[in-house]
C-alpha cells in the first residue's frame, strides 16, 4: 500500500490547476474535442489495476495511430497527439460542429511506480489500451508469521 505524501498531493493539485486553466486564452494546446471553455479533459480515460499491472484505456476516436505519442516518467504517463480537421471543399454549411480538432496533451499520475521495461500499448477502434507492469516495490508483499 502506498503511503500518503503531502508533497505529492500538493504537486498533483498544482497539475490539476494548471490543466484547468490551460484552455483559457489563446493556448495552442487547448484541451480540444469537447465544447466549453476548455476546462474539460481530453482524452477521457479509465485507469484500473490488479496485483501485477495498471491498465489505462483512452478514448481517441478519429485520431490516427501515428499521431499519438505516449511516454512514461516515474509514475506519470503522458499522452499527446493531434486530431486533424476534415478537409473541406467549401460547399458545406455547418449547423453544428461539436467534434473538435487540434493538439492535445494529458498527463496522468499513476498510484505508484511502474516497470518502464514492461509497458505495452494497443490501439483498436479508437481506444488506446496501455498495460503497465507495477514496479516490484509497488507490488504487495506477503509476510509470513512465525509462531513461537
Amino acid at each position: 500500500m502506498t503511503n500518503w505524501n503531502l508533497f505529492r498531493e500538493m504537486d498533483s493539485l498544482r497539475k490539476e490547476m494548471d490543466e484547468l486553466f490551460r484552455g483559457i486564452g489563446n493556448s495552442s494546446l487547448e484541451t480540444a474535442f469537447l465544447p466549453g471553455v476548455g476546462t474539460q479533459r481530453f482524452p477521457r480515460v479509465n485507469l484500473s489495476e490488479d496485483g501485477e499491472n495498471f491498465y489505462l484505456e483512452a478514448l481517441l476516436p478519429g485520431v490516427d495511430e501515428k499521431d499519438i505519442e505516449l511516454s512514461v516518467t516515474g509514475n506519470s504517463l503522458t499522452l499527446a497527439g493531434e486530431r486533424f480537421e476534415e478537409k473541406q471543399d467549401g460547399t458545406r454549411t455547418w449547423h453544428r460542429r461539436e467534434r473538435g480538432s487540434g493538439k492535445f496533451l494529458r498527463t496522468i499520475e499513476l498510484p505508484s511506480d511502474i516497470d518502464n521495461k514492461k509497458i505495452s500499448a494497443e490501439y483498436k477502434n479508437g481506444i488506446l489500451t496501455v498495460t503497465m507492469a507495477k514496479a516490484e516495490s509497488a507490488k504487495p508483499k506477503k509476510i509470513s508469521i512465525v509462531s513461537h
